[in-house]
């Protein structure tokens, strides 16, 4: 990003250069992952927001001084850094999550309805996301580090099957979101329906900083 970001930087930009400003971003409801490669003028537009506003509280945010700059990891490196980070917190929270989306489904399920929606909507994006890992993992992460060390082309089909996939994701990010009222906790819930939307709601923020860091920062090198 440029010294003086404008409302034609590109979202995913903003988030690159300082991690912090994804809160703010997503407190307005604009998308930096999916939908970073947008000026943040069009994000702010859809999302009904003033973008000269929105950019004012985005370069207000100070940068964490112990935050790691992915920007200057290589690609071997943030490849690496994407498996440790996020894929293994998937690997550990998916079949927890499930466990309390399944109990709570159950036991809640006749007086909050929803709950068999969100049920569903977390198995399909359990399914979608566990062949994802996988083939990043075995193949399309190998081959980018192949590829970078070779000085060769990394194929452009395999970046938008990619692509495709996070832009699914997030489809049932959004969904799951939509469900719950934004994770709101009903009066009458339990500690394992707290524990369910919480655990939902931090899935939701690590997935988003997840795709952003290959949307955004990793892909676009591969073009």
């Amino acid at each position: 990003m440029s010294p003086e970001p404008t409302t034609a930087t590109l979202v995913g930009d903003f988030v690159a250069a300082n991690p912090g400003t994804a809160r703010v971003l997503e407190a307005h409801g604009v998308d930096y992952c999916c939908g970073g490669q947008r000026p943040l003028a069009e994000a702010a537009a859809e999302s009904g927001v003033d973008a000269e506003a929105l950019l004012a509280q985005l370069t207000a945010v100070a940068p964490a001084s112990d935050e790691l700059d992915v920007t200057t990891l290589s690609n071997a490196e943030l490849c690496d850094h994407v498996v440790s980070t996020h894929h293994e917190y998937l690997w550990q929270e998916m079949p927890r999550i499930t466990q309390l989306a399944n109990k709570v489904a159950r036991v809640h399920g006749a007086n909050h309805p929803e709950l068999r929606d969100v049920q569903k909507t977390w198995q399909l994006l359990v399914g979608d996301l566990t062949d994802h890992l996988m083939t990043e993992e075995q193949e399309q992460f190998p081959a980018i580090k192949k590829a970078t060390e070779e000085g060769a082309t990394f194929s452009q089909e395999a970046v938008d099957q990619l692509l495709g996939e996070h832009d699914v994701a997030g489809k049932l990010l959004a969904r799951l979101r939509d469900l719950t009222h934004g994770y709101a906790v009903p009066t009458d819930a339990c500690g394992s329906y707290r524990a369910l939307y919480a655990g939902l709601e931090d899935a939701e923020r690590d997935l988003h900083t997840h795709i952003h860091k290959e949307n955004n920062i990793l892909f676009p090198r591969l073009r």
